[in-house]
């Protein structure tokens, strides 16, 4: 992939940038289990491989009843918010997180990157997911009662009024605002920043910090982020609300939305765009329908297999280091999201962009852990070269 050996020199010549980022809001400990085939002894079993056999066996305890056993493999910090910035904070970004790490206190999973993050803001009890990951993907079973706890005003009171967010937001490249679907005050807070920090931010991106790594020195707007995770639960009204909150961030921000395949097809459902089957194997078509309907900078969608984006009314694509039997999937996107968003905010091409991506992933999938910048550099060339990855 010539792409890959592009971006890794390319990463060279960003080594010591020096990036600030405000992320927010959920939080979830996730425990990461395989349910149970057969059983051979106490320590032994073989596990349901795939999401087909696991819905045929539920599927035949209609009427009657099942027990599925679920063998936790980890227990890890989890919530797209917090899995996209600990994959940033490996790579060596100055991150401060606001959201759902538990009170009074900060849930032990969660400790790790508050202790690496520049500052940690607690606003609620986090959430619980029990993530059931098989071969062919992963089914996410969800406790989300604490998180409703997280409203506007508790944003406030716990962030130092629109006057502190306002700060915060002035002196960061990027700011993200992670899981619309599972934060259901999540539109009343966008809705609230919208109001009373947008007339308090810099029209545009002040020059931080001095020129490091290649960073260019361009005065431009910082970038939004978002991640909706997954919206198919959420009415169309709460997601078209949703959508146009996302685009009035375009006045103050280069606005990202990110989405996987699913959810592409879902937003293009409620924007009233048909969906062909043509559209459902080569996702250009969709892609750009959707992104033109948004008026958004950029829109980014990371299938599987590949990743692809709309900027400056173009649509680009990628290939990525697929992984036939990955360590860990749950986070896979949320790394992918760090990866493009790092290089979004390092001035790369869009091309890059989702390479990088597409290599934080690839990186994650493999080893249960997201990569250093050194490591994600290797991990590009051995690519590139036909190597090993």
């Amino acid at each position: 992939m010539q792409n890959a050996k592009d971006l890794a020199a390319k990463l060279k010549e960003k080594k010591g940038f020096e990036l600030k980022m405000l992320i927010g809001l959920d939080g979830f400990v996730d425990e990461i289990v395989h349910p149970v085939d057969k059983r051979q002894d106490f320590e032994t079993f073989t596990r349901i491989k795939t999401i087909k056999e696991f819905g045929e066996r539920i599927s035949k305890a209609a009427g009657l009843s099942t027990n599925i056993e679920m063998v936790t493999v980890q227990t890890k910090l989890g919530g797209n918010g917090p899995i996209l910035s600990n994959a940033l904070l490996e790579y060596g970004v100055k991150l401060t997180y606001a959201g759902a790490l538990g009170l009074p206190e900060i849930h032990p999973v969660f400790r790790p990157m508050a202790e690496k993050a520049v500052q940690v803001y607690s606003l609620c009890d986090a959430g619980h997911t029990d993530a059931c990951e098989f071969e062919d993907g992963k089914v996410l079973l969800g406790k989300h009662a604490g998180l409703g706890n997280l409203t506007w005003d508790v944003c406030k009171k716990g962030m130092g009024g629109p006057e502190g967010i306002a700060k915060m937001i002035n002196e960061s490249h990027l700011f993200g605002m992670e899981n619309w679907t599972m934060m259901p005050r999540m539109s009343e807070i966008w809705q609230g920043i919208i109001d009373e920090v947008f007339p308090l931010l810099h029209n545009k991106q002040q020059q931080l910090f001095p020129q490091a790594g290649g960073l260019p020195q361009k005065n431009e707007k910082p970038f939004a982020f978002f991640d909706l995770a997954d919206p198919e639960k959420r009415t169309k009204s709460d997601i078209m609300q949703a959508m146009r909150l996302i685009g009035k961030f375009e006045e103050k921000f280069r606005t990202i939305l990110g989405l996987n395949e699913k959810e592409v097809c879902e937003i293009a459902t409620v924007l009233g765009i048909n969906i062909s089957r043509s559209q459902h194997e080569d996702l250009g078509e969709l892609v750009m329908a959707v992104y033109n309907a948004l008026g958004i900078y950029c829109l980014v969608v990371h299938p599987v297999r590949s990743a692809c984006c709309a900027i400056g009314g173009e649509y680009f694509f990628t290939e990525g280091p697929y992984c036939q039997k990955p360590k860990l999937t749950t986070g896979a996107g949320d790394n992918f999201n760090a990866g493009f968003c790092l290089a979004q905010t390092l001035g790369l091409d869009p091309l890059s962009s989702l390479t990088l991506g597409v290599s934080t992933s690839g990186y994650y999938v493999r080893n249960a852990k997201s990569p250093t910048f050194d490591q994600v550099i290797n991990f590009a060339e051995n690519w590139g070269n036909g190597g090993e990855t």
